[in-house]
């Protein structure tokens, strides 16, 4: 019986699945902005900033974008407020494909070009708007539509990110529509980051609240640096 000799084979394989997967990972490591794959699973509950930027710290890391100073595009209320324009730093910002989503912070609050082929994640992978099962197009921010807190005592952000059973927050939609396709197009339910207050059964910061208005309880990450 003759025996045959599989290194090279497997070394071909080998090299193919490392050219393959080489392109995906240069475009990982230059990324700057993505949308969460998954949320931290406690509704508003964040652990408050320093949470949620840990959240999308480690999120960036596990795809080998873990170089950069991830922020979470969220807003404060109350004293000490912060405004969420002012955490992610001056762009540009990119996605996981090399698609520019802004060059700065005043097209990002303009005319950008996050939408639902662009919001992808960290992974490079879309996620579902309206019209897909389950939607889940509700991203939180706690903005105004130009990136800034919200003033006055109405809560937008569960109780600075603290909170799953207490307030709401509001929620911007990663597709820029809402459930009539009709909208105009300066229609609240077409803004990316302040479509609609969430609300449910437990008042609007529990993950089951989230999930019921087409949500998961996901973040916008951009790189600050």
């Amino acid at each position: 019986m003759v025996k045959t000799n599989s290194l090279p084979a497997i070394a071909s394989i080998a090299f193919l699945a490392l050219s393959t997967s080489a392109p995906t990972q240069a475009q990982q490591s230059s990324m700057s902005f993505f949308v969460t794959s998954v949320g931290p699973g406690k509704g508003g509950d964040l652990g408050g900033l320093e949470g949620a930027d840990r959240h999308c710290q480690s999120l960036a890391q596990a795809v080998g974008a873990g170089g950069k100073t991830w922020r979470a595009y969220l807003s404060t209320q109350g004293t000490g407020a912060v405004n969420a324009r002012d955490r992610i730093g001056k762009g540009p910002w990119q996605n996981a494909k090399g698609i520019v989503i802004a060059n700065n912070v005043a097209e990002l609050h303009g005319a950008n070009n996050l939408n639902k082929q662009t919001a992808l994640t960290e992974k490079g992978d879309g996620v579902n708007g309206v019209g897909d099962t389950p939607n889940r197009h509700d991203v939180l921010t706690g903005s105004q539509a130009d990136g800034t807190a919200f003033p006055g005592a109405d809560d937008r952000t569960c109780k600075n990110w603290t909170s799953s059973t207490q307030g709401a927050a509001m929620l911007g939609h990663l597709d820029r529509r809402g459930l009539n396709a009709d909208a105009p197009a300066n229609d609240p339910s077409r803004t990316w980051n302040s479509a609609h207050p969430s609300r449910g059964p437990d008042g609007g910061c529990s993950q089951a609240d989230l999930r019921s208005t087409g949500g998961d309880g996901l973040l916008y990450c951009f790189a600050a640096n």
